[in-house]
């Protein structure tokens, strides 16, 4: 045919019957009222309606649109302005009639004459349904592995995934975790046994309303048989269910069949929450009134959402096991609880962090009415920080009764530190974690009404005087422990009145305080009982809890009352000796102690001075405390240690020391600038 040929009416008639028959994408004419001239749909489920009684009528007296106004509003543009509009997405579905909504990409143009007469718009179709609905499912998936798994708990993983599946996949959602898997245990393996309980640890649901829960969330029991839900943990396979009045299983379930009738659920998808062959849950989703029943493209993207759920419960099921073993660790290595001295009052806080942190506190007897203070971290988390702050407390307790100065005490300590990396630096990569920590060492003496600290890389106390005022004492600090380089460990001792209060803390307070000046603020009044501080301090915290354990260690110190401690100087001559039984005898008499006491206390004292005289050096002090328990202590100006010695069959003497080590209940030696000081203690 020739370029300048016309084409006549039955030939254009001809390409429009084509057009309509052959055409992969819908077709539809309408006139400029947007009645519809002719159409094809491609869904013979849209065709429902003959052809013949929708020829004139509104597009919006056949189909029910997704959005109707807009879509009217796009197509009156077009005929306007006769601009084309492209891909704008319309749901349809016959007029009034139940079943799936068909999504198309409309695209319109304006259809006129050659002498510009405008007949109407042309609307091309695009069925799209199947494309959008993989990329909804896509996007909950994405939804699902973003937002699921965020926190290391059991039951807020379950409850971020009904929260990403509702509305977006199900109208109801319900998460079925084995119990045992909530504490932390070994998920048990498949199949799973009818008797095993499952807790409901989630429950999702659309609407602004509450729906009719079978069960409350928190409920323990066994899925009851036969059920598709007992079914799917039994063989680990998915179930496609529709729900009516007469599905059978519902009586196996009265309290779950009234709450299905009432949401009016009509199709449900249960997966199984499965991980390396062993049953960690169920997921149930439920789809109500005019939503489209589940099909198999939702029951694979069910199975999808149900193995990344699965896979972070375990992830947080391992770190809830892992938690409870190192909070029973670290429960076990802190001081269960306080002995009561008349020196001190003590009281603390713990708050526990999200991460788990290898912090604690200590207090402790040393010789001499003295008190022991303590509080460190170490690095790490979990077991294997619960673990080295056990060896940690172990390696100070083992120093503190070598009776040694708190510089020194920091000084092997980090030697110990140092020795366990050593140790570690030979496990598996993945065991060799770094050995490290802060720790702040302090000694109260009663008698002398002082406190000795010692920093390693840890903040200094907060000290309250008793008259309100409260100071925080520049101190040295030595590196922290692990360090095998760095300045020494140096010891600072500071006078304290009586009813003063020492606050010693992990550093993690200072992270959560709204101030620095927040503990200080509370201690600006230390008549109050200290547990009343302790809680202050905890109201005021902020609620973040990422940086640690946080350990808050407040100690009131009190001097010994005078009539608990009398003290004798000595001649350096052998007459001292009987001298000391006199001074003692009278004292101990003084004091009421018992008669077997008294009088092993006589023999402590005859040893320890006739030692002092023979081999030690002016001036000689006797000294006997009165406390928890009954001390002795001589005092001269050698340096040099005694040392205990087994006696033999003939010996006659030099054996003073192992006489008090079998006599007493505990012994010692400490030294000080001006000599030794060896000390035996007896229970009262």
């Amino acid at each position: 045919m020739a370029h300048n040929e016309a084409i006549s009416p039955v030939e254009d008639a001809a390409v429009l019957e084509a057009l309509f028959d052959q055409s992969p994408t819908g077709l539809l004419i309408l006139d400029t009222d947007l009645r519809i001239l002719r159409l094809n749909l491609t869904r013979p489920a849209l065709h429902a309606v003959h052809p013949e009684q929708t020829t004139g009528r509104h597009i919006t007296d056949v189909y029910d649109l997704s959005a109707p106004a807009e879509v009217e509003a796009m197509l009156a543009g077009v005929l306007e302005s006769g601009a084309p509009a492209r891909g704008q997405l319309v749901g349809v579905r016959p007029k009034g009639a139940p079943g799936p909504e068909y999504l198309f990409s409309v695209s319109a143009t304006r259809l006129e004459s050659p002498k510009g007469r405008i007949w109407g718009v042309l609307a091309e179709m695009l069925d799209v349904t199947e494309r959008e609905r993989v990329n909804a499912r896509l996007r909950v998936f994405g939804a699902v592995r973003r937002h699921v798994g965020q926190t290391l708990d059991v039951v807020a993983t379950c409850e971020e995934l009904v929260q990403e599946v509702v509305p977006s996949l199900a109208d109801i959602a319900v998460v079925e975790v084995v119990d045992a898997v909530i504490r932390g245990d070994n998920p048990p393996p498949s199949p799973l046994g009818r008797e095993v309980p499952l807790r409901r640890a989630a429950v999702g649901h659309s609407g602004c309303q509450e729906q009719l829960q079978a069960h409350p969330v928190g409920d323990v029991r066994a899925l009851p048989f036969p059920t598709p839900y007992a079914q799917t943990l039994a063989d680990l396979k998915p179930r496609l269910v529709a729900l009516g009045p007469d599905t059978p299983w519902l009586a196996a379930d009265p309290p779950r069949g009234e709450a299905i009738r009432v949401s009016g659920a009509h199709s449900l998808v249960t997966v199984p929450l499965t991980l390396r062959g062993t049953v960690l849950g169920l997921l149930s989703m439920y789809r109500t009134d005019e939503a489209d029943a589940f099909d198999k493209g939702d029951v694979t993207l069910a199975l999808a959402v149900a193995a990344h759920t699965a896979l972070c419960i375990d992830n947080a099921r391992r770190y809830t096991r892992e938690h409870t073993i190192a909070l029973t660790i670290q429960r076990h290595v802190l001081p269960p609880r306080f002995s009561t001295r008349t020196t001190v009052e003590t009281a603390h806080m713990h708050v526990p962090s999200e991460v788990g942190g290898g912090g604690g506190f200590d207090t402790f007897a040393l010789s001499g009415a003295r008190t022991a203070l303590l509080v460190g971290e170490v690095a790490g988390q979990g077991i294997h920080a619960a673990t080295t702050l056990g060896q940690i407390r172990t390696a100070i307790h083992s120093l503190a009764a070598l009776d040694l100065e708190p510089d020194e005490l920091l000084a092997r300590l980090n030697d110990t530190a140092i020795s366990l990396a050593e140790e570690r630096s030979s496990l598996p990569p993945d065991d060799r974690l770094p050995l490290g920590g802060t720790c702040v060492y302090a000694v109260y003496d009663p008698l002398a009404q002082t406190c000795t600290i010692a920093l390693a890389g840890h903040p200094p106390p907060v000290i309250a005087h008793p008259d309100g005022r409260t100071e925080v004492p520049h101190l040295p600090s030595g590196p922290p422990l692990g360090s095998p380089e760095g300045p020494p460990f140096a010891a600072t001792t500071i006078s304290v009145a009586d009813g003063s209060i020492l606050a010693f803390y992990t550093a993690s307070l200072l992270h959560t305080s709204p101030s620095p000046d927040t503990l200080q603020g509370v201690l600006a009044h230390p008549d109050r009982p200290l547990q009343d501080l302790c809680d202050d301090v905890l109201y005021r915290l902020r609620t973040d809890t990422r940086h640690g354990d946080i350990f808050l260690l407040l100690v009131r110190t009190h001097a010994l009352p005078a009539d608990q401690v009398a003290t004798w100087q000595l001649d350096p001559h052998p007459k001292a000796v009987a001298t000391a039984r006199s001074h003692a005898q009278h004292q101990l008499t003084l004091w009421g102690v018992d008669e077997g006491t008294a009088y092993t206390a006589e023999l402590i004292v005859s040893e320890l001075v006739t030692n002092a005289v023979r081999y030690g050096i002016p001036p000689l002090q006797l000294q006997l405390i009165k406390d928890r328990t009954l001390t002795c202590e001589v005092h001269d100006g050698n340096p040099l240690a005694p040392r205990l010695r087994h006696a033999k069959t003939i010996d006659e003497g030099g054996r003073g020391l192992f006489i008090v080590a079998q006599l007493a209940q505990n012994w010692g030696v400490r030294y000080c600038l001006d000599g030794k000081t060896v000390w035996a203690e007896q229970t009262l």
